[in-house]
């Protein structure tokens, strides 16, 4: 799939290549089926540090892939499960209004049983060293993040990216990050727009002062980092919401909190 919604003013996606790397297509094995996924590790050595990233609304497309070819460049064994496979196709849809309405159908239990049999697959292959194991996300999949840190103890750490943090809840969906923040076991990194027009910033500032007062573990080593100038979406280097700036901090604050937390 080629990236979705391009647009005429977006800048040229960032390209990181496969050498030294075994990258490609993988089929997880789940409880409701076979799910497909890409993944990427160094093609010598291991067992890596495991890393799941976790789609935008968009699906694993090939910003999404590249991104899992970046971690695996840093000695990460990286993988993308496509998380949308049991409800739709993203890469058959065109419009924003048809990406949101396949997301709306995909229940959070559903997703987070995926991603335990992600980790299960990775572990197995002998490459992903699943006691060193971070999860990360944007935008659909920042609010995964949270979700996710909160379902698995195991963790290590989660960097969640532009996530919304709340919203109806339903009973596809009925927790959000708000509502588990404070019960975290696992420290979660959450790297947000102050001029997202989608996750107000009442809502972010909301999220902090829950971690503050928590005393569950994970909730007091947790931090919120604020871009004041930059719009969602600031790393999707494919799209005109794309920051350098910005971006190229974030990763790098992403990477530093990794190795604070033993993901490394």
């Amino acid at each position: 799939m080629t990236a979705p919604i391009a647009e005429s003013n977006a800048p040229k996606p960032i390209h990181t290549d496969d050498a030294g790397l075994i990258a490609g297509a993988v089929t997880v094995p789940a409880p409701a089926g076979d799910l497909p996924g890409y993944r990427a590790h160094p093609a010598s050595g291991g067992p890596f540090p495991l890393v799941l990233v976790i789609q935008e609304i968009f699906g694993v497309h090939e910003h999404i892939r590249d991104v899992v070819r970046r971690f695996a460049k840093r000695g990460y064994y990286a993988l993308a499960p496509d998380l949308f496979v049991r409800q739709g196709d993203p890469s058959r849809l065109g419009t924003i209004d048809e990406f949101r309405a396949l997301a709306g159908r995909v229940p959070d239990q559903q997703v987070l049983s995926d991603i335990d049999a992600s980790v299960a697959f990775a572990g197995a292959s002998g490459k992903a060293d699943v006691s060193k194991a971070a999860v990360i996300g944007f935008c659909w999949g920042g609010r995964i993040t949270w979700l996710y840190a909160a379902h698995n103890p195991s963790l290590k750490a989660a960097v969640a990216w532009y996530g919304r943090l709340t919203g109806d809840r339903t009973e596809t969906h009925p927790k959000h990050p708000i509502d588990v923040a404070s019960a975290l076991q696992v420290p979660v990194l959450g790297l947000y727009a102050g001029q997202d027009q989608g996750i107000p910033l009442p809502t972010v500032t909301e999220l902090q002062g829950a971690l503050r007062a928590a005393s569950a573990p994970g909730a007091a080593r947790s931090a919120i980092h604020v871009y004041p100038d930059a719009p969602h979406a600031f790393y999707a280097d494919y799209r005109p919401s794309y920051r350098p700036e910005a971006a190229a901090d974030a990763w790098q604050r992403q990477l530093g909190w990794f190795a604070q937390h033993g993901v490394a």
